[in-house]
Parts: structure tokens; C-alpha cells; sequence
């Protein structure tokens, strides 16, 4: 099977935390958190992320808890 940009789901956060290993905690609009990593693209051009800003996160529809930063609205 396949996979397909599809299927990931895309929602707007807050960054709470800065964790080690170059993971953040981001709070979601409906109250949840969620552990994310920055992207490849982010990383090459070395997008900084701070605690308070707003990013917008990738989700698998399998694991819901883990997300993937593609962008950074500061």
C-alpha cells in the first residue's frame, strides 16, 4: 500500500516546551499535547522554534500523539 500526503492531518499549535533531543511539546487548540519534531526543511535552513510560538503540525492518522513542524507563524 502506498502512502499518500493525504493522509497526514494538519493542525495549528503552541509550542509549550523545548524537550531533549531536539523534540518539542506542542499544545493543540482542543487541549491536548502532542511531541514533534522539526522538519527536514526547517532544519536546513535552521528555522529556530521558541516556547510560545505557533507552528502548524503534521499528523498521522495512526499515532496521534507524535507530529512532524512544517512551519513556523511566530
Amino acid at each position: 500500500m502506498a502512502k499518500d500526503n493525504q493522509e497526514k492531518i494538519e493542525v495549528e499549535g503552541k509550542v509549550i516546551d523545548v524537550i531533549k533531543g531536539g523534540d518539542y511539546l506542542v499544545e493543540l487548540p482542543n487541549g491536548h499535547t502532542v511531541q514533534a519534531y522539526v522538519s527536514g526543511k526547517m532544519r536546513v535552513n535552521m528555522i529556530r522554534i521558541l516556547p510560545g510560538d505557533t507552528v502548524t503540525i503534521e499528523l498521522s492518522p495512526y499515532d496521534l500523539t507524535r507530529g512532524r513542524i512544517t512551519w513556523n507563524k511566530r
